[in-house]
């Protein structure tokens, strides 16, 4: 299912208002809870894609049954790009589209997987923060690359990992997902702890570098954009 998302009334339009908002909702990431099992119900993946000469943006939402990571359920929403390209202030580009994509599902989303950050960013309210403070649903960030942060050496196989550095403070963990491959970085987004984050990371990624929800939502999404831009 598709839908068309436009820009909610009194969205932010300036990294000044943008910040003030995520400052205001950052105090309402619940940290105390654990979340789901992994393999347990349902786990859905959530990616964007833009195409800016155009100014639109299409965001797809992936539920897969977590235990066999089959595909449940997919849904897209297309609009206009949101916010301008600021570091930091990505999930104002992309929650409107990415509502849209999950409003449209009708299965249970479970787990929410972002590509991108929750805790691991400068104010701690990454695009996997922000969603799952205005959706309610549990969300971790896992992104490809480590932002502005450091970490240690990390083993060479599967499953080894090393705290995600702010100065003295671990925002998230690297973690490698195959043997000898760069690793993932995994932060908490929304009611999930960060060592079931990472499990969860391992239990979506079999086969590959990144979750199974990242990489079929990214195929969704991209398909999604070309679609709208071929018209």
């Amino acid at each position: 299912m598709q839908m068309i998302t436009g820009v909610p009334e009194g969205w932010p339009t300036d990294e000044t208002a943008a910040c003030a908002v995520q400052g205001a909702l950052r105090d309402r990431v619940v940290l105390d809870e654990t979340g789901p099992e992994p393999g347990t119900a349902t786990v859905t993946g959530i990616d964007v894609a833009y195409d800016d000469a155009h100014d639109v943006v299409a965001a797809a939402a992936v539920v897969l049954d977590a235990a066999t990571l089959d595909v449940v359920e997919e849904a897209t929403s297309v609009g206009r790009v949101a916010f301008p390209y600021v570091p930091g202030l990505l999930a104002f580009r992309e929650i409107p589209a990415v509502l849209g994509a999950l409003e449209a599902l009708s299965a249970d989303p479970g787990l929410v997987v972002c590509d991108g950050y929750g805790l691991a960013h400068p104010r701690r309210f990454g695009l996997a923060s922000h969603l799952g403070v205005v959706t309610g649903l549990p969300t971790i960030g896992v992104a490809k690359n480590p932002f502005a942060f450091t970490h240690g050496a990390l083993g060479r196989e599967r499953g080894s990992a090393a705290a995600l550095l702010d100065g003295d403070e671990e925002v998230g963990r690297a973690l490698r997902t195959r043997d000898g491959v760069k690793p993932v970085y995994v932060s908490v987004g929304h009611r999930v702890s960060l060592a079931n984050a990472c499990a969860h990371t391992l239990a979506l990624t079999p086969a590959y570098r990144l979750p199974e929800t990242t990489r079929r939502a990214d195929r969704l999404c991209r398909d999604a954009l070309l679609g709208l831009t071929e018209r």
